[in-house]
């Protein structure tokens, strides 16, 4: 990785710009005591990336729904995702990044790094808000077309969510995914255990993988 940005920065201007994006984020770098939260906030206007070797989660329970939230400028918006939740999930080499432009100084890249050196993380009960997805799939006892609302789900769907309980959906004992790359609007979760954490402000556009031309 590149130099991190040091000195003759402006704290207060950049603490402006950048804390409603962590906040975007704050749910994949701090484990939540609480269980799975309700998804009744307001995503913030940035969707963030992340890139894993492996995740595999048990219990998968997987639908549409609505994230709503606004842009940077304060319009409403309405972001259609893929909602997946697992009851747990290991994620082997994970890396999460927001690009976020500042005012005065350019482009700061929040990156964040875990689950490698053989120690995956580990989240419970989560939910992940998803607009994009790229990887390599395997499901294990999969149904496909099950109502949202199902009470045999051993996942239930998130509190809060913008969907029908009638709406479709489909659900898998387990699901394992490899080189995900992944763009979302927001991530909840019970726990999230995150090994040998890195978190690094990086100068500039350093992704944590670059989008398909």
């Amino acid at each position: 990785m590149n130099s991190q940005v040091r000195g003759g920065t402006r704290w207060k201007r950049f603490a402006l710009v950048m804390v409603p994006s962590i906040a975007a984020t704050a749910a994949v770098g701090v484990g939540l005591a609480q269980g799975a939260l309700a998804a009744s906030f307001s995503v913030s206007g940035q969707d963030f990336k992340v890139r894993a070797d492996e995740l595999v989660g048990q219990d998968l329970i997987q639908y549409g729904g609505i994230a709503e939230g606004h842009s940077l400028k304060g319009d409403a918006q309405h972001h259609p995702v893929t909602i997946s939740g697992f009851r747990e999930a290991k994620i082997t080499n994970m890396c999460q990044s927001l690009v976020t432009p500042v005012p005065g100084i350019g482009n700061i890249t929040l990156k964040l790094q875990t689950g490698h050196k053989g120690r995956p993380a580990v989240a419970q009960n989560i939910y992940l808000d998803v607009a994009e997805l790229d990887a390599d799939a395997k499901f294990e006892q999969l149904d496909i077309g099950v109502a949202v609302g199902d009470q045999s789900h051993a996942t239930k769907p998130q509190p809060g969510t913008v969907t029908s309980p009638f709406a479709f959906s489909q659900r898998a004992k387990t699901a394992t995914l490899t080189n995900v790359r992944q763009k979302a609007w927001a991530t909840t979760a019970g726990t999230f255990t995150l090994p040998d954490l890195k978190l690094r402000l990086l100068s500039g556009d350093q992704p944590c993988y670059e989008d398909e031309k």
